[in-house]
């Protein structure tokens, strides 16, 4: 069911939903283009599917659309995302071509008749490139960019100085050598979504029930698609430290998005070792591609782990906060933008295994510590990270760059 603005007065107070629709007067019957990779899968997909149509309902006429892509495309844009935050590259002229072959043909098939147009991560980046550009284009960069592979920086970097505006996830990932207007927005989460709306403890049950998973025992649950940079292997290592403490089990709740070729493999390998180490069914694996699914997940669990190397941003942790979990999570990208250390959660460094685990056992031999922390951390993604203050942000950027 599609939501309007004023469900969330409840939420975030009056005055917040009467400055949306005052912001949105600017913008009456002005058209915006949103442009990604993929319509399911992802935190992208997600803030799309939730802003697009609030944006509509106040009065802006907001589009989503999405890249038509080869198999191959999404290997060579994968082995983008993955070097955009420092991972190696093989960058050849090959794909090079291939990559801008797919966004021409997509520009050839593609009008963009818009009052502004908004692109997504580096899949659709080169689109500016091949229209003519009459009216202002903004790249929306979901990605750490703190420390990108040269190489490859240098090649993408000729298309983000199309733009008149990027917008980035924190400030640590403002570009010096990047002559281009650079903004933050941090992304949010909608708290009336299926994966974030309250749920009764049947409602709940009915679910863990379904998924047969056992609750003798406290459970560690990492939210996350199979990405190597969310580290599936080092959860195991974590999960084996802290089960020389405390009896408990992990449990991945996985997804696999369209637009990311090596989920499968990396699922494959993560199940393999897991089984070797499991000997008592105490790491289980669900494939959350049902948001109410994931909602029951992360409220029957004691602790929300993301021990991630690398974050955009990682809404992940933002849907667990404002369940008022427990949450343990790598101190990289955006999570330390959500998380107080010692107040709202733990940080963690990303691959130091026993400082994460004694943080794990901690919240799991302390369930008043964990509930306290809980609290205090719904309340700051209430005032910092949900789905109201996000439409506020892109209402204000597009009125700016259409000024």
């Amino acid at each position: 069911m599609l939501r309007s603005v004023v469900d969330y007065v409840d939420i975030v107070g009056e005055k917040i939903i009467s400055d949306i629709y005052k912001k949105a007067k600017k913008l009456y019957g002005k058209r915006v283009a949103n442009v990604n990779a993929t319509f399911l899968g992802g935190g992208v997909a997600e803030i799309l599917g939730r802003m697009v149509p609030l944006m509509n309902e106040v009065g802006c006429d907001a589009e989503w659309r999405t890249i038509h892509g080869s198999p191959s495309f999404f290997d060579i844009t994968k082995s983008f995302h993955n070097a955009m935050q420092s991972g190696p590259i093989d960058l050849t002229e090959e794909k090079k071509s291939l990559y801008l072959d797919i966004n021409q043909e997509y520009a050839g098939f593609t009008h963009m008749n818009y009052d502004c147009v908004i692109v997504h991560d580096p899949q659709p980046l080169p689109l500016v490139k091949f229209y003519r550009k009459q009216q202002p284009w903004i790249w929306r960069c979901h990605i750490d960019i703190s420390n990108p592979n040269p190489e490859l920086w240098d090649f993408l970097k000729r298309f983000m100085i199309l733009y008149d505006v990027i917008v980035v996830s924190s400030e640590k990932y403002k570009k010096a050598d990047l002559p281009v207007e650079q903004r933050v927005i941090a992304p949010a989460i909608d708290p009336l979504a299926l994966k974030n709306k309250d749920l009764s403890e049947d409602e709940i049950m009915k679910w863990i029930n379904k998924l047969n998973i056992p609750t003798d025992k406290p459970i560690i649950t990492q939210v996350s698609r199979m990405d190597t940079w969310k580290d599936p292997e080092g959860v195991l290592e974590v999960f084996k430290l802290v089960k020389e403490k405390v009896d408990c089990r992990l449990l991945y709740c996985y997804n696999l998005a369209t637009d990311d070729p090596e989920g499968m493999e990396i699922y494959d390998r993560v199940y393999k070792k897991a089984k070797s180490f499991n000997d008592n069914g105490d790491v289980i694996f669900v494939m959350g591609n049902n948001d109410s699914l994931v909602n029951a997940v992360q409220r029957i669990s004691a602790v929300i782990l993301q021990k991630s190397t690398k974050e955009g941003f990682a809404l992940t942790v933002t849907e667990a906060l404002w369940k008022a979990k427990a949450v343990v999570a790598g101190d990289v990208g955006g999570i330390p933008n959500q998380i107080q250390d010692g107040k709202t959660g733990f940080l963690v460094e990303p691959n130091n295994y026993k400082q994460c685990a004694d943080r794990v056992v901690k919240l799991l031999k302390d369930p008043k510590l964990a509930k306290d922390m809980g609290a205090k951390a719904k309340e700051f993604v209430r005032e910092n990270f949900l789905t109201t203050r996000l439409v506020s942000d892109y209402l204000d950027l597009i009125s700016d760059v259409l000024k």
